[in-house]
Order: structure tokens, then sequence, then C-alpha cells
């Protein structure tokens, strides 16, 4: 109790500080005008292509042809490595300053960090809490910088993107008193990009509003709770709608395409482009540009190494676990998050889509395409929210469980190894490479900024006009609200194959049009009018919203590539329930095999791949359900 008497002390010492400091923060972040924003005419064109309710993504095959065809002659502007967060929002940026842009992936955007991650948009209450207690400026501007970007990242993907409620318990006053002067100091910094102002609930409150929260523990009993806001999103939809949003903006960009190597000129040892391998058909060829971005997120010194087989590495990976659980686990639109256990952990509970998400650890790790959780690593999340609720907490309830590599960066300039941060580092160590690594989704599209920004530097550059993704909402999000999902609704209905081949039709139920609208927006209705036209409206998996109707449009529109694609990265049912994934498999291979057109060899192939990432999740050790057919 003294310590945390004394932690309150500080605390209150630095309020005014902070006060004095958010001030300046106020002014170091003010908002900036049309033209230092990169707006005006050239803007407002793309923001017409991008939202134009007809426009489609170019296809695979064109997008190939444009990377075959910049030529030493005639180069890119800039080549990114990398589809996901960052990668893909480099591409946006770029493409949205008038510059030509390719970018390659080696398997699908999201497929790495990106699609791994806590699901949530947040500013970084602990860093907060170093700020002070260290008197840390540079912590504190992360926090301002983190917390500005949080908003754009959720006013520009509205469809994807959510506040969330997240609720902190406290067993002693002091725990009371200390959350609740941390938290509106958080509010404070947040300052005009603030969510929701924080508050406290007493027991009975907080109990009503969290059911499963224990009232009691060892030796403690709950005094109340503090609840803050920050933000929630369908991470790798969010990655593929800015993969999407840049390709309608001009940029050339090509899943499963992987890097060979890199191409130097012979003179003066720069970097003029890549040897690129099409992993889907196996055709290598070159591609040129002025300068490349290395954004492969963990994987960056793989990267570095074909520049410098003497570069020192820049990553620390750190491993982060996290499990689904059913959903009575956590409240609709309540999360539970205790900043530090007793051996000084996060501990999280969060709902989404459907279900709960628990997490997390942080312990070191290899790195690795496909990263697996371990047992121990599962029981450590669930014997840590155990302490927290007044349910038993079982391991057959686990419906899912991975494992994503944060990619904590040190500066190579850095003299010692205490720079490791979770910021962002961005370094030309080599004439003509960009390496941007580091850093958290919350951030991306700042990040992208500066890799751009670095980029044009390095390549003497002629952009057509500063960067304007601050403000520019991605593919689907211009026009959608709310109440969107009643147009579903009302005006389709879901024709669907009977097991006896006759079409029947089915309600566009509420749960099916709400998950169509938050996952494609605005764009929606082409799905549901695949639905409702090709017969293709029924449930891939019962007790999920996810269509037939989906895989189609993703195959067709999406750059969706193969089934793990799909269950994994266009719906999220690899994540939420590895045994309704893998029940769904057979129809989400049918579909695909007849879009791409397959002969049996690659659908069976397909399977095969697909199950196997399912073990990644701890597929055959999840729960598992067999309660009859689906619709």
């Amino acid at each position: 109790m003294s310590a945390t008497a004394t932690r309150l002390r500080r605390l209150a010492a630095s309020t005014a500080a902070l006060a004095a400091v958010a001030g300046g923060g106020v002014i170091l972040f003010s908002s900036l005008s049309a033209n230092e924003r990169g707006g005006g005419p050239a803007l407002e064109a793309l923001r017409r292509r991008i939202n134009d309710p007809t426009a489609i993504v170019p296809s695979r095959a064109v997008q190939e042809s444009a990377l075959v065809g910049a030529s030493s002659a005639n180069p890119l502007d800039i080549l990114v490595i990398g589809g996901g967060a960052t990668g893909c929002g480099v591409a946006l940026d770029a493409a949205a300053r008038g510059l030509r842009v390719g970018l390659v992936e080696r398997d699908d955007f999201a497929s790495g960090t990106s699609s791994r991650s806590t699901k949530l948009i947040h500013g970084g209450v602990r860093y907060l809490e170093k700020a002070v207690f260290n008197l840390d400026y540079g912590q504190l501007k992360l926090v301002f910088h983190a917390l500005e970007e949080r908003k754009q990242v959720i006013d520009n993907a509205p469809h994807l993107c959510h506040a969330l409620p997240c609720m902190t318990p406290c067993f002693d006053w002091f725990e009371v008193i200390y959350y609740w002067v941390g938290l509106k100091m958080y509010d404070l910094v947040a300052g005009s990009q603030l969510l929701h102002f924080s508050r406290y609930y007493s027991e009975k409150e907080s109990i009503e509003l969290f059911p499963t929260l224990a009232r009691k523990g060892k030796d403690r009993s709950l005094k109340g709770t503090v609840v803050y806001y920050d933000g929630q999103m369908n991470d790798s939809r969010l990655n593929v709608g800015l993969a999407c949003t840049a390709a309608l903006a001009g940029a050339a960009i090509l899943n499963h395409a992987e890097v060979v190597c890199l191409l130097k000129d012979e003179v003066s040892e720069q970097i003029i482009g890549a040897r690129i391998r099409d992993n889907l058909s196996g055709k290598e060829f070159d591609t040129y540009a002025k300068v490349v971005v290395n954004a492969a997120g963990p994987f960056c010194d793989s990267v570095r190494t074909m520049a410098d087989k003497d570069a020192q590495p820049m990553i620390c990976p750190s491993s982060g676990v996290h499990i689904v659980l059913p959903d009575y686990y956590s409240p609709e639109g309540m999360g539970l998050i205790v900043p530090k256990t007793k051996d000084g952990r996060v501990v999280f509970m969060l709902p989404w889509l459907g279900r709960t998400v628990a997490g997390t650890t942080d312990s070191n790790t290899m790195i690795t395409s496909l990263p697996e959780p371990h047992e121990d690593e599962i029981q450590f999340i669930l014997d840590a929210i155990s302490d927290y609720l007044n349910v038993k907490v079982r391991r057959t309830d686990v419906l899912s469980a991975w494992s994503g590599i944060r990619p904590l960066a040190v500066d190579p300039k850095a003299k010692n190894t205490e720079s490791i941060s979770r910021d962002h580092v961005v370094c030309e160590e080599h004439p003509g490479l960009v390496t941007i690594t580091g850093g958290k989704w919350t951030t991306y599209r700042s990040m992208a900024e500066d890799a751009v920004d670095a980029a044009i530097k390095s390549g003497k550059l002629t952009p057509g006009g500063r960067c304007s993704t601050r403000n520019l909402r991605l593919i689907g999000a211009d026009g959608w609200e709310l109440s969107s999902f009643t147009a579903l609704a009302q005006q389709y209905v879901r024709m669907k194959k009977s097991y006896n081949g006759n079409i029947v039709p089915g309600v566009m139920d509420t749960a099916v049009a709400k998950h169509l609208s938050h996952a494609y927006g605005t764009l929606a209705e082409r799905v549901a009018m695949i639905a409702q036209n090709e017969n293709m409206g029924k449930r891939l998996a019962h007790g999920y919203p996810f269509l037939e109707a989906e895989v189609a449009y993703c195959a067709r529109h999406e750059y969706c590539e193969s089934a793990v694609d799909f269950i994994a990265r266009r719906c999220r049912l690899a994540f939420l329930d590895t045994d309704a994934a893998g029940r769904a498999l057979p129809q989400v291979v049918e579909i695909l095999a007849a879009e791409h057109k397959w002969d049996k060899s690659r659908t069976k192939q397909e399977m095969q791949k697909a199950k196997e990432f399912l073990e990644t999740f701890k597929s055959s050790k999840n729960a598992q359900f067999h309660d009859g057919k689906h619709q």
C-alpha cells in the first residue's frame, strides 16, 4: 500500500506539469491547412476515384503486367516490399502524391503481424505512465502522436473501426484514485481527439456493466472500476482495404509475389529494383525502381542482407499470443483491461466480432512465417484472466489461439541496445534502400508518411503534392453509416441452394446484414447482390454470418487467391473458431476453384494447406462442436 501511495504522490505532483506539456502538445499537433495536408484539386479527384460506386480494382494480371513493365529505362518511383499495414500504407501515400508505385508481398496482405494484433487502436496508457513517472517528454510525444493517429484511423475507416470502452478493475481505494487520475490525464492528452470521457463506476454499477467480473479475489474485494475509451478494429480487413484503396489510387500491388534478390547498379552499387517470383505461377521477372522501400516487418532484416550481407540485425522479435473464447466471457461493447497483474503483465479481454479475444504474452521468439502459440502460453492467459472472473475458465472453451511477432526495432545508428523501442525506425543504410520498421498498427499512416518522405529524399523524386492520407477515407468508407445495414436487410434476400438442389429464398437477417455492412462498408451491396442473384446466400458455418457470396466477391475484387487468404484475412473465421473454419473449408475451396479455374491437383493442395494452417492455431485442441447443418 505504501508503494501505491508513493506512486499516487508522484502522479499528483506530475499533473500540473503534464497539463502544461499538454498545452505545448496541442501546439505541436495543431490542425493543418488543406495545402499543408496535401489537399486541393488532386486530392478531390483521388477521393472521387476511390469513392466511385462503380470502381473496380485492376485485376491481378494487370497489376503484374505493370510491374513487369517497369524497366530500367522507365522505372517505378518506389517499389515497396511487404504488404502489411505499413507497406500498404506506404503504397497508398506514395500513389496519392502522384508517384508511380509498385508493391509486392510474398504471401498475402496482412498475412504476418498485421492480422495477428490485439485489435486495438490505442494511444498507449502505459507509455503515458512511463512519461509521467520518468518525466520523459519523448514518451509523452509518442502518446500525443498515437492519440491523434488513433482518431484518424477510426475516421478514415469507420465501418472497420470503432470506439471501445475498456474497464479497469480496482481492488483498493488507492487503485481507484490512481487509475482515475491517470486516465483523466489520458483524456487530457487526447484533447480534441478524445473519443469519450473516462469515468468511475461503483462496484454495483461495474457488475451490471460486466456481469462476469469477480467481486472478490484472493484477500481482496472489488471497490469499483474506471472505464476509458480506445479504438478497436478488424485488422486484416483494414489492411486489405488499404491495399485495394492503393490499387484504386494507381499503385501496382501484387500479393503472393516474392523478392528473390535486389538489383544493383554495377558501378555505384545502388539498389535499382528487385527480382520477383510470382509464387502462384512460378514466373520470375525484374522490376526497376528509383527507390526500394523495405516494409517487410519482422522479415526486414532478410531484405537488408540482400543489399549488404554484413548488415547487423535491427529486429528484436517479440511474441504476442492471443486466444478467443465464447461471447459470454465478456459483455458486448465492454472490454476489461488490467494494466498490471501480480507478475507485472497486462491482461485484457475484449469483445470482438461476436466472441471474446484475451491475451497477451510478451516474450522473445524466433522469426518464422507461421508462428504458433505454445500450450503453456495459452494456459498462462487462461490462468491470468481467471483471477478477475466469476466464471470457470476452461481450455475446452478456447475457440482459436494464435501468435504474432512484434517487430521491435533497434536503430542501426544507435550506440547501444537501450534504443529498442515500440516506436518506428526509418533508415537508409544502403543507397536506394529505405527501411521502415517497428511502430504499431495505430501509427501505420504516419509511419508510411515518414517512409515516403525518406524515399522522396533518397531518390530525388518529384511528387505531385504533399501527403494527403490524413483525411483520405478508405474504400467503402465514404457515405457509410451505422444504420447502413438496414438497407441490406430490407432490399435483399439470400438465395440458397438446398441440400436437394432446389433454390430457396432466405431472409437477409440482421446479423448477416450488420456483418456485411461493417466488413465491406458501402460496397456491401455488391456482396448482397451476389448472394441474391447468383444463389450464394448460404452461411459458410453455423453460428457465423459469413456467406458463400463473400468468397466469390473477395476472389473477384480483393485479390483473394487461396483458401487461407479467405478464412484468415478476408473473413476472420480462422481467428474466431478453428472448428467452424475447418467445416467451412470444402465450400470455400469449391467456390474459389470455380472463380480461379483451379484443376483437381490445385484444389486438393489448397485443402491440405488450409488444414495445416489451421493446425498452427491449435485447431485439434480447441473447442469442437457438432450441431448439425448450417443455413
